[in-house]
């Protein structure tokens, strides 16, 4: 059901798990590793498309249970489609609405069925089952699309988190039997929690369904980030080497070069947009809080070496300026140069991988004995 989806692996390093490789869809193709923007709303907080292009970024992702609450699909599917209605005409990737569903806690209900919870638009009651979440992504029409799972917090018992792995791959069968589009790659989740063997097992049970792709979840939901690095380090030489593996919810410099040393291919975060919504800048790894005093008559860009719109034609003053004012053109800036900051990032790493030079070119990235720098 997936022939136009092919990954293919160009590049190894001979000191690391890291590969460096080309994912093909039907819109496009992702150079791997990669940095994926998320537009929730099928739309990228603050920028336009084409400002979204000039970043960089080659796929984003939208979310299934935001876009089912608010449009709604069929207003999507009327409006000819994800890209056609957005105006984004590369690859991209809807999440099946389990971990939205999963963070509303009290507000929800878990059965084998699937979940049913009341809406926070309108209060109506509303059925997610794993048919539910892939009619909608279906309706939605992105490349790539996700099973339907359960996420268990962290902490969480042993037995919940078993309780929550098994349940996650009945519903992925479901979801591979519902799946209709021959123009949609379905990937499957790899759950868990912290415990390893049941990783362990997970993915194995995943690979034996030969699913286009596959994605490691569960992670960033409140555990240390050694944690994390720990679970992915396990985790991912344990999914298909001709497969992209997708680490969900991560988007620092850091979890990233980790997580690419353990040979993952594709990854998001909010922070990007999060950020600069609250006047922060990445720059080079570190978060800097532009309200800081210091910034206030510094005129140089915020990064010399960035291509990007806004270190091109903008001061530190000038955004700092905007910031305090709280002007919609600051969001708007810093996000442009946030997400540039991350997708820069990944296609440098990609590059060290068929240099075979990633593992001394960002050695200082994959020790977590020195601490990421904040700058307030």
């Amino acid at each position: 059901m997936t022939a136009n989806f092919t990954f293919q692996p160009l590049a190894t390093c001979s000191q690391t798990k890291a590969r460096a490789g080309i994912f093909y869809t039907p819109h496009g193709v992702v150079e791997t590793p990669r940095f994926m923007p998320v537009g929730t709303l099928a739309n990228v907080k603050t920028i336009t498309p084409d400002q979204l292009k000039q970043t960089g970024a080659q796929m984003v992702l939208s979310n299934t249970y935001h876009l089912h609450l608010q449009p709604g699909e069929r207003i999507v599917a009327g409006g000819g489609g994800l890209h056609k209605f957005m105006g984004w005409d590369g690859p991209m990737l809807t999440d099946s609405g389990g971990f939205q569903v999963f963070s509303l806690s009290e507000m929800r209900k878990i059965t084998e069925e699937g979940v049913t919870f009341r809406s926070p638009h309108d209060g109506q009651i509303i059925n997610l089952t794993p048919e539910k979440s892939i009619e909608i992504q279906n309706t939605l029409g992105a490349d790539v699309i996700m099973a339907f799972d359960e996420c268990p917090p962290y902490p969480a018992t042993r037995s919940e988190v078993e309780a929550a792995t098994a349940r996650t791959y009945r519903w992925l069968e479901r979801c591979i039997n519902f799946h209709q589009r021959p123009d949609q790659a379905l990937f499957g989740i790899v759950q868990g929690g912290v415990h390893l063997d049941l990783r362990a097992k997970a993915a194995e049970e995943l690979k034996k369904l030969d699913l286009p792709g596959y994605a490691i979840g569960g992670v960033s939901v409140g555990e240390p980030p050694e944690l994390i690095a720990q679970i992915v380090k396990a985790t991912a030489p344990l999914l298909p080497y001709n497969k992209p593996r997708y680490l969900m919810g991560v988007g620092t410099y850091r979890e990233m070069a980790i997580a690419i040393a353990a040979g993952v291919d594709l990854f998001d975060c909010v922070i990007p947009t999060r950020w600069a919504r609250h006047g922060t800048a990445m720059v080079q790894g570190e978060r800097w809080n532009l309200k800081n005093a210091k910034f206030r008559d510094d005129f140089q860009p915020l990064d010399e070496t960035c291509p990007c719109y806004t270190c091109q034609n903008f001061s530190r003053a000038y955004l700092s300026h905007l910031v305090r004012s709280q002007e919609i053109l600051a969001y708007t800036l810093l996000t442009i140069h946030n997400i540039t900051e991350l997708v820069r990032f990944t296609q440098k790493i990609r590059q060290a991988i068929i240099n075979d030079t990633f593992a001394s070119e960002f050695a200082s990235w994959l020790d977590w004995s020195t601490a990421d720098q904040v700058v307030m």
